[in-house]
């Protein structure tokens, strides 16, 4: 019972941000809205936080799994949403990131998996550090890249309706799509570089490993070229949104699908 309570502290947060954004006035300069917005995603991010360290941590182990990790990945990403929700007002990523995370801190409950790390070295600290920020970078990143791909399908079906005030401009938007991309890039670049040569990663499961370095060989090789091609050819728009969802995809299926399959399908 204590669990649950302890998990459903977040995720109410949550829920409950994800409501007050939702009906929060639609003019950008709500700034008491974008405060109490900011108060609400502090108090849900501290809380999910030491919720994650009830999950992961137990003395010197360190447990893993599907669940634990999706939720770790959310709470990084609104993290990096919250700093930069005092240079740009979001709203419309928060109402696609909020009910997500919500999720996530409940799936635990279900999931808790069973991958468990005993007196992990500090090379294998490093490594899953560095992944899980590039993994919740791409994620963030994906949502731009959402939402910017509904924004541009409204305005050519001029469906202009006051909730394009909820949106900073289109080319901000995607400027900051491009530069979440190119950070993430090099903490992914670094991630495959510490698999690959760090002695102390867990090899117990050689298969899973195996599909984990090629679905995220595929998705540096995606991303590596969509970045070369906006620095070449100037892609955006529609191109640049779906080599994003491409990669992100690859990604996904690096750790989530893997995992998935094993814990959720083999039990595992």
């Amino acid at each position: 019972m204590d669990a649950i309570l302890l998990h459903l502290v977040p995720a109410s947060a949550y829920a409950l941000l994800a409501l007050v954004v939702w009906r929060a006035p639609k003019r950008i300069d709500a700034t008491s809205t974008a405060a109490a917005s900011r108060i609400l995603l502090a108090a849900g991010l501290l809380t999910h936080g030491f919720v994650l360290g009830y999950d992961m941590l137990d003395g010197a182990t360190l447990r893993f799994g599907l669940a634990p990790a999706l939720s770790l990945t959310l709470w990084l990403a609104l993290v990096l949403y919250f700093a930069e929700s005092f240079v740009t007002r979001l709203d419309s990523l928060l109402l696609l990131a909020l009910p997500v995370a919500s999720v996530c801190c409940l799936l635990p409950l279900a999931l808790p998996g069973d991958v468990q790390i005993t007196t992990p070295g500090w090379g294998l600290r490093l490594h899953l550090v560095v992944a899980m920020l590039a993994y919740s970078l791409f994620a963030l990143a994906a949502l731009h890249a959402v939402m910017l791909a509904v924004t541009e399908r409204r305005l050519h079906h001029a469906q202009l309706d006051g909730d394009l005030d909820r949106l900073p401009p289109l080319l901000t938007v995607e400027n900051l799509l491009f530069r979440l991309i190119a950070v993430a890039f090099v903490f992914l670049s670094l991630t495959l570089a510490s698999g690959l040569l760090l002695p102390d990663l867990p090899t117990t499961r050689p298969l899973t490993v195996k599909y984990k370095l090629g679905f995220t060989a595929a998705s540096w090789l995606v991303f590596g070229v969509l970045l070369a091609g906006r620095h070449l050819r100037g892609w955006r728009g529609r191109v640049a949104q779906r080599w994003t969802g491409a990669g992100f995809t690859f990604l996904l299926l690096a750790y989530a699908g893997t995992h998935f399959v094993l814990e959720v399908l083999f039990k595992r």
